[in-house]
């Protein structure tokens, strides 16, 4: 793997050179008009010094688009990861997000990285992020910051992930999808956008359903997504956005190795007995606005209210949340030409956002439902406040230096009403988030950059819940064992663009690679399988990626993606009573033990045949691998390696037949059925003394999707 990485390198840095005697400046620039607003406003992705992934549209038509890790399986430096082939998926982007898996710690969400929806934050105040309203077949692109963006962001020192829904359109148009697979699979779509004078007007539907191939695992969800953006003038811009989502699924459960082995379609014996599941209705209403003051200066403001009504069966109680997630921001940005070589870049703002709702937990029903005893009843919420300023300094067209800032307050409030006597508790983390950066374009299509900045992730709400081994029966206060996640990123990096014409074999060539080391204070460690949640000392994590994408003749592309990391805990020395209460007071000291929950390496190949003379029909082939890691601490249990291959025939151009335009694609996924664990709980738990830690991947399965559309 080593030598491949060297000798893509060398093959980019020998290309450039014949690019240069052979280049087409027409489609040279045309293929570097590629930007990204992720970064708080729209800039030039070869200009900013930060590890970026563009997913296009052309690239999103042909996923099931049932889960957003589908999407981001081609992406360097992201892992991730399904869990039984619902929508409980598990990000992780240089091990932050690394933790959630688990009962409570993955419950449906990620952590430590920033995802939006259409620039509406879909991330909680406490930085959770669910994926019940986020289907990839409304999506029309989706940004991917693989950087340290806590500077401009706050709680986001993994990255950014800003999924666009919004379609492009000009005319009226109506399409409509069908899609159909193994295991009970269904989809269907409605989509439809007209122009009202200057103002377009959008509005979709989308239903999944999923018999679910192990057992205790079907699911469905319904999204209504719908929404106005309308020029108030010629310096003004509106927009309106409404999302509504029902989502329910069962959750079949982790497996020892022995159940994995004999059989991995079957449903952990506790969760199914217990119907584990969730129903989750949530909701929101976004308002955006964007005003040119001038050439110079411009302001934008954003609100929204997210109501969510939250329905699960876990651990033996039936548990209902009611949330409103509430906030908005304020921005200024100053474009200031100093002089003919000087550029300046300012932009400065505020972000609020603050989540409250009460929480019950009932007894189990003799049928699963809700009971009649109230085991709790208390109030949970959070608030979050960021101002942040950044400056950019452009030195003629090869040079920008970035530096910024970000003084974030989040405070948590929790108050138990069985428990009145001890009234509200609050609890507040204050962090300040530096941020510098240099790019150098050594041409319009070639660029380098080194960024070094501060990261702040606080604990998440049920992260500070005190630990079972510290009184949780008896202590109703917010764990006092936590602090925020503090990491320091250095990262270097390169990204360039090369095209050499239709005469050569190899039309174009796009690549980025990004290396970085992160030191890491205080980071949080799940355990019993997320029910209680511990900081532990320092950690490093360094690693290298690379992503590429060639254009051939005869209609052959190729993408790959490559990441290698190294993370090892440098001080971890943890009270063995976490694992065992007979164990309290001896210590396991895991210094230089890998962290939990990261592979070394994951990989990402597709080859793509789509010759002129087929009309638009393309046939790919897809490898995906990933190597082994360790779920424990002690690094004595291991999800094994493995590589899946999967292929596909799709109509990738619209072809019209009497005004109608049709496209589809039919994928064979896990061609040669291998047997492998998609998932992996952290730190699990023992029954019996085994460990139930493994989440079996989908075997062989196919899908088939036809899209009809009239304009």
């Amino acid at each position: 793997m080593k030598k491949l990485f060297i000798l893509l390198i060398l093959c980019g840095l020998h290309l450039q050179i014949s690019a240069q005697q052979e280049s087409e400046d027409t489609l040279k620039y045309q293929l570097n008009q590629v930007t990204v607003s992720a970064t708080r406003y729209t800039e030039n992705i070869l200009e900013i010094p930060y590890a970026v992934s563009i997913i296009t549209k052309s690239q999103l038509v042909n996923l099931k688009g049932y889960g957003i890790d589908e999407a981001l399986a081609s992406v360097p430096g992201v892992l991730a990861q399904s869990r039984s082939g619902n929508q409980d998926v598990r990000i992780v982007i240089r091990g932050f997000g690394a933790r959630g898996a688990g009962d409570r710690s993955n419950s449906g969400t990620t952590r430590g990285i920033r995802i939006m929806l259409d620039g509406l934050p879909e991330t909680e105040p406490d930085g959770r992020t669910s994926f019940d309203q986020i289907d990839m077949r409304l999506a029309e692109n989706v940004e991917v910051i693989r950087s340290n963006s806590s500077a401009i962001w706050g709680n986001a020192a993994g990255g950014v992930i800003n999924i666009s829904s919004v379609p492009d359109f000009k005319e009226y148009y109506v399409s409509a999808s069908g899609l159909a697979g193994s295991y009970g699979l269904k989809g269907f779509t409605l989509r439809s956008g007209t122009m009202l004078g200057l103002a377009k007007v959008y509005a979709s539907f989308a239903n999944t359903s999923f018999s679910g191939w192990r057992d205790h695992s079907s699911s469905n969800r319904s999204i209504v997504n719908a929404g106005v953006v309308a020029p108030l003038s010629t310096r003004s811009q509106l927009g309106v956005y409404l999302l509504a989502t029902s989502n329910s699924f069962h959750i079949p459960g982790p497996l020892t190795q022995d159940e994995f082995d004999a059989d991995p379609v079957q449903a952990n014996p506790f969760y199914k007995a217990r119907d584990e599941r969730r129903y989750n209705r949530l909701g929101r209403i976004g308002v955006t606005l964007e005003h040119e003051i001038d050439d110079m200066h411009s302001v934008s403001a954003m609100v929204f209210v997210n109501p969510k009504y939250l329905q699960r069966s876990e651990r033996n109680t039936f548990r209902d949340f009611t949330r409103y997630h509430l906030g908005g921001n304020v921005m200024y940005k100053n474009i200031a030409q100093l002089n003919a070589s000087l550029k300046n870049t300012l932009v400065a703002g505020v972000d609020e956002a603050y989540q409250d709702g009460a929480i019950l937990f009932y007894s189990l029903s003799p049928t699963n439902g809700r009971g009649n005893k109230l085991s709790t009843n208390k109030r949970e919420g959070a608030n979050t406040f960021g101002a942040f300023l950044q400056s950019e300094l452009n030195i003629g067209e090869d040079v920008s230096i970035l530096v910024g800032g970000r003084f974030d307050n989040i405070t948590y409030y929790s108050e138990d009403f069985l428990q009145p006597k001890f009234g509200m508790q609050e609890k507040s983390y204050q962090r300040f988030t530096p941020k510098a950066g240099l790019t150098y374009r050594f041409n319009p299509t070639h660029s380098v950059y080194a960024n070094l900045g501060g990261g702040i992730e606080v604990p998440a709400g049920n992260e500070t819940d005190p630990a079972g081994t510290y009184g949780q029966d008896t202590v109703y206060l917010l764990n006092p064992l936590l602090e925020p996640i503090k990491s320091t990123t250095f990262e270097v990096g390169t990204k360039q663009i090369i095209y050499l014409g239709q005469r050569s074999f190899l039309n174009s060539l796009t690549y980025d690679v990004a290396a970085y080391f992160i030191s890491v204070k205080d980071d949080i460690i799940p355990y019993r399988g997320g029910r209680f949640y511990f900081t532990a000392g320092e950690t490093q994590r360094m690693g290298i990626e690379l992503g590429t994408q060639m254009q051939l003749s005869y209609g052959i592309s190729l993408q790959g993606s490559v990441t290698y990391s190294n993370n090892k805990y440098n001080s971890y020395r943890v009270d063995s009573v976490h694992y065992s209460l007979a164990k309290a007071g001896k210590y396991a000291d895991y210094k230089d033990n890998k962290v939990a929950g990261i592979p070394d390496m994951f990989y990402s190949a597709s080859i793509n045949y789509a010759p002129s003379f087929l009309g638009g029909l393309s046939l790919g082939v897809t490898f995906n691998g990933m190597g082994a890691y360790f779920v424990d601490d002690a690094n004595s249990i291991e999800v094994p390696s493995y590589n899946i291959i999967n292929a596909s025939l799709s109509l990738n151009r619209e072809v019209q037949i009497g005004g109608i335009g049709l496209r589809g694609f039919f994928t064979v996924n896990n061609i040669t059925d291998q047997r492998y664990a998609a998932s992996g709980f952290i730190n699990p738990d023992l029954v019996g003394g085994k460990p139930v830690f493994l989440e079996p991947g989908m075997p062989r399965n196919v899908t088939l999707s036809l899209m009809v559309s009239i304009r």
